[in-house]
């Protein structure tokens, strides 16, 4: 067992956390490669554009699933509990998108790697970031029991 996880429950959310992150993943890199090959745009405001709505895409999948699957919350949306999701997500969505588009379109692409490879490597650095806001904030503010 990791030597932070305290019991068997915070270890089976973590799981599922990381899976239910996994398909959000594919989610937002689906949507925001599919945006860019169509326009053929690979940074700039359009760049920022196409994360914002991949990232929105991920972050309804996101509420779904973790708050049915991976907390078990049973109940109906909650206005509460909806508004406290929106502002973990809006901070996440900042700094995902932040960090993103500051790679993208201010560092550039480094060490001779495409522009379409490098803007994905900059959202995996988002996600990569965003993860451990996401989960802290979900289980302890958003559906804690």
């Amino acid at each position: 067992m990791l030597p932070f996880v305290k019991n068997k429950e915070i270890l089976k959310q973590l799981l599922r956390f990381i899976v239910v992150g996994f398909f959000n993943t594919g989610i937002d890199f689906g949507v925001l490669n599919f945006l860019m090959f169509i326009t053929q745009h690979h940074s700039g405001w359009q760049y920022s554009l196409f994360k914002s709505i991949s990232f929105t895409c991920a972050v309804i999948n996101s509420y779904i699933w973790n708050k049915k699957w991976t907390f078990g919350k049973k109940d109906g949306v909650k206005a509460k509990e909806f508004g406290q999701f929106l502002l973990v997500s809006i901070t996440a969505f900042t700094v995902n998108v932040g960090t993103a588009t500051y790679l993208t379109n201010y560092i550039g692409p480094q060490w001779g790697i495409n522009a379409v490879l490098w803007a994905n490597i900059s959202a995996v650095t988002a996600v990569i970031l965003t993860t451990l806001i996401n989960f802290l904030g979900y289980k302890y503010w958003v559906f804690k029991k």
